[in-house]
């Protein structure tokens, strides 16, 4: 059955005010699977009058109260993991046991914001003089707008309309035009949980246009913003320009350091695994590998292996461990990448092509040697090719993880304690993972510093910018 993905405005599940819509491939095929609606102007402004609506009645229900409508949409993503895990699959192409664990992590998330936001506390400070009260008070900080990619439907939504919800704010949520039908179930679980229609809605439709007219718009108190670099500087300026609060989870680089102490099969096993996780559209993919001398081969010959061995296929077909990029402009990304690394003389040791002609399928792609002057070592990929340098001394490679304007994700693999601490301490970035891949966990915090953003998608900082601090003192009348 074709997809019909609708914007959900005060209460009403409807077409735009213009009628228009878009199309929805699947990338496994290149073919149309349906069609999602286009917000107008005019439907931009019924949203955010509902969302006013909406935050004056959400705020004003207990946070216990929030708290068991969350966990009802918790419950409700599990049940329906299967329908929606396939929607997801069919238009954004990840495997299909990808996307199960993606919808059953997104029910994790919210369970954890509805305890989190009973746990927003404010605190009484000692006076100085008798008779006076001093109080804070923690408040939810208004109605949000909320803008999301399409390389995890829901889980980069869900973070956002979780960690609003359950501190009593509204949401205008800016759902992704490539994988709209996912994450419009994700919404329709929350509202049939009990969310009130007014306090959450669901547009589609030019980004510029909508994130134009959204964040200078006096309704919205705070912006929520996951996607490139670019964008999100634009999108902070402007937010900026108009004293509004933002999270920005920004694109990365990240490095992954393999010592010549290590666990080299472990960090094989698992460095590759999650290079290739969705096709490498993952913004905390490791993607600069460098490995000391001692060990260079073995691992070099280890992820050749593993990347030689993955079955890239169409999502739905349960032998397929890589689906296809979301479309053929990520393809022609991918080429691009690779001529310019061959052009400054990186070793090409497996892969580089795209895999037929039907589909946005493209193979799992290893560079040895690469250059630091090649756009790999300095562009975020966003897709499956790894580019593994070798180093000597430790000051070298901490350098080099260093050496970029991002700072989102980084991994280290030793068996050395201070190898540990040293990477821990040294390496700039918001998350370190160190012999493990441990990042992105509900309860753990998510985000980047320097060009790769700030403020906390995870973890209990991340309900901090959903919330006002208001200091009360009262004296004895």
């Amino acid at each position: 059955m074709d997809l019909d993905v609708s914007l959900h405005i005060a209460g009403s599940w409807r077409q735009g005010g213009a009628g228009e819509s878009l199309p929805i491939l699947n990338p496994a095929t290149g073919e149309s699977i349906g069609r999602v609606a286009v917000a107008t102007r005019s439907d931009l402004d019924e949203a955010l009058a509902a969302a006013e609506r909406g935050f004056s009645a959400w705020r004003k229900v207990s946070a216990f109260e929030r708290g068991k409508v969350l966990r009802r949409a918790a419950s409700l993503m599990r049940e329906r993991t299967e329908a929606i895990a396939r929607t997801m699959t069919r238009e954004q192409g990840k495997p299909l046991a990808e996307a199960r664990i993606e919808t059953g992590v997104a029910a994790d998330i919210i369970e954890w914001f509805a305890e989190e936001g009973r746990r927003a506390y404010g605190r009484v400070i000692p006076a100085r003089a008798e008779g006076v009260l001093q109080i804070v008070v923690r408040e939810p900080v208004g109605p949000v707008a909320a803008f999301t990619p399409w390389n995890f439907p829901i889980n980069q939504a869900v973070r956002k309309i979780s960690a609003a919800l359950c501190t009593g704010c509204s949401v205008v949520l800016k759902g992704p035009e490539d994988t709209p039908a996912s994450c419009a179930e994700l919404v329709r679980a929350f509202l049939d949980a009990g969310v009130p229609p007014d306090a959450l809605g669901l547009v589609y439709g030019d980004p510029a246009a909508i994130s134009g007219h959204l964040i200078p718009h006096p309704v919205i108190r705070k912006i929520t913003f996951t996607g490139s670099t670019a964008v999100g500087k634009e999108l902070a300026a402007l937010a900026g320009r108009h004293m509004k609060r933002a999270t920005m989870e920004l694109g990365g680089h990240a490095p992954a350091i393999v010592f010549d102490d290590a666990d080299v099969d472990q960090a094989v096993r698992v460095l590759s695994a999650n290079k290739y996780r969705n096709a490498g559209q993952v913004c905390v993919a490791p993607t600069r590998f460098l490995v000391q001398e001692s060990v260079y081969d073995r691992f070099v010959d280890g992820f050749i292996a593993a990347s030689k061995g993955l079955v890239v296929g169409d999502g739905l077909d349960p032998d397929t461990q890589m689906g296809p990029l979301v479309h053929g402009r990520r393809v022609e990304a991918m080429e691009a990448f690779v001529a310019d690394a061959e052009a400054k003389g990186a070793r090409l040791m497996t892969g580089g092509k795209r895999i037929g002609n039907r589909g946005h399928f493209f193979e799992p792609t290893v560079f040895t040697d690469v250059p630091y002057d090649a756009r790999i070592m300095n562009e975020e990929p966003f897709g499956p090719i790894a580019a593994i340098r070798r180093f000597s001394a430790d000051d070298e490679a901490l350098s080099e993880a260093n050496r970029l304007p991002y700072g989102l994700a980084a991994y280290a693999y030793t068996r050395s304690g201070a190898r540990a601490t040293r990477v821990g301490a040294g390496v700039e970035a918001g998350m370190v993972s160190i012999n493990h891949h441990g990042i992105a966990l509900p309860e753990t915090p998510f985000g980047g510093v320097k060009e790769s953003g700030y403020g906390s998608e995870g973890g209990s900082e991340a309900i901090e910018a959903y919330l006002t601090t208001k200091f009360v003192t009262q004296a004895s009348a």
